[in-house]
């Protein structure tokens, strides 16, 4: 294929990232250089410097580390136990296939399984527990996002494990090595960039959550998500908005530079 022919590919591509990516972020940055007044002003991040949004940005890094942590203790056994089941590829489709339905389906559903009259507390009450207060909850907020997100904590993970040489295993076997010693000495550090992409893959999106506090959380969770959403649609303070958006996207940014994969030189012997 000619440089040409190469470039001439490239287009459809380079026409999409413009359209849907730069041009976006550029009219984010533009906005959020304006008050509420349309006036040019530095007054939007000024205030994302004060206590109240510093709390909030803390929130929703504490948020979404707890997300990625629960994530990352479910998904990587399961995508260990994947690795050695006979029809994996069955089992891996059963697990991705609810990240197909509707996000707002999902949400939805956990609302009657977690309301006060719902499928979870009438199994408490049969057990005798009685009824409980599920929802509306910081622990409703993150098992449900927990469910929505493992599939792509699952994913990377696995492919990791798959592309592993199993032939270390079993050097480390017969080196003497117990499971412990061969899973943090060889399976974790080989699978190590699985984990990472997988982390990206839930923390990112953690951070900017608003559908999820607003149905599940009951507003009892306030993230910088929520205060876009709120901003945007409420306040109508778009500026505002815009420079939370903005702060959000650098942070998404230093995130994936500081958990991508770096590539080293290979010098020639």
């Amino acid at each position: 294929m000619t440089g040409r022919t190469r470039n001439f590919y490239l287009i459809p591509y380079a026409a999409w990232m413009l359209l849907f990516v730069a041009a976006p972020i550029a009219l984010i940055v533009y906005y959020s250089l304006f008050d509420i007044e349309g006036k040019f002003s530095f007054t939007n991040y000024q205030k994302f410097l004060s206590p109240i949004y510093l709390k909030m940005t803390l929130y929703s890094f504490w948020y979404a580390l707890l997300i990625t942590l629960f994530s990352l203790l479910v998904a990587y056994p399961t995508a260990y136990a994947l690795t050695r089941t006979k029809h994996k590829q069955l089992w891996l489709l059963l697990i991705v296939l609810p990240s197909w339905i509707n996000l707002l389906l999902k949400t939805y559903a956990f609302l009657g399984l977690f309301g006060t009259y719902g499928l979870t507390n009438a199994i408490l009450e049969t057990l005798g527990l009685g009824t409980h207060q599920i929802l509306f909850t910081d622990f409703s907020f993150i098992f449900v996002s927990v469910y929505i997100f493992i599939p792509f904590m699952i994913l990377p993970i696995f492919n990791a494990l798959e592309d592993m040489n199993s032939s270390l295993l079993d050097a480390s076997r017969d080196l003497g090595a117990s499971a412990w010693i061969t899973f943090r000495r060889v399976i974790f550090p080989l699978t190590l960039g699985g984990v990472k992409a997988g982390c990206q893959a839930v923390f990112i999106p953690a951070l900017s959550l608003f559908m999820i506090t607003r149905l599940i959380a009951g507003n009892r969770v306030i993230t910088l998500g929520t205060a876009i959403e709120q901003h945007f649609l409420v306040t109508q303070d778009w500026g505002m908005g815009s420079a939370i958006a903005v702060v959000l996207i650098i942070v998404m940014a230093l995130v994936m530079i500081a958990t991508g994969e770096r590539k080293r030189g290979v010098k020639d012997a």
